[in-house]
């Protein structure tokens, strides 16, 4: 489901006269939070700027959520299903909105790449567990 959804055109309507075509950044996030016993929220946020120089043209805020039931499965496998599987389900979804917003909004569609939701959770790890060394040396 949609759980959030904003658009923001802060130079409408002379933005429309523009002929340019925009600087796309995208900032995607993902949360999971436990909404029974084996029920968890899962969701995928787009933060999507389309920018002509320093000029904002619009600004897209989706987030896509789902409700997973996962049951049976070992505490140590749990993190990837809720980090990688359910925002693999989850994101053609958002893709669909946030294109389907900016066409509503008078845009060319903004397509998502594909993410590759295994990579990020991987590099989150490093991450995370770079920090904790870097903790216990200071």
């Amino acid at each position: 489901y949609t759980k959030d959804l904003s658009l923001e055109i802060p130079h409408a309507p002379q933005i429309f006269l523009e002929r340019e075509n925009p600087q796309i950044e995208v900032q995607l996030h993902t949360a999971a939070g436990q909404v029974d016993d084996g029920v968890f929220e899962v969701s995928v946020t787009a933060t999507v700027t389309a920018k002509l120089a320093e000029k904002v043209m619009f600004l897209i805020e989706a987030k896509q959520a789902g409700i997973f039931t996962v049951r049976n499965l070992p505490d140590s496998e749990m993190e990837p299903v809720l980090a990688v599987m359910c925002p693999n389900i989850l994101f053609p979804y958002l893709r669909e909105v946030v294109s389907d917003v900016s066409v509503r909004a008078g845009f060319a569609p903004v397509m998502l790449n594909p993410i590759n939701f295994e990579a990020l959770y991987q590099k989150q790890r490093l991450q995370q567990q770079e920090e904790a060394v870097a903790a216990t040396t200071h």
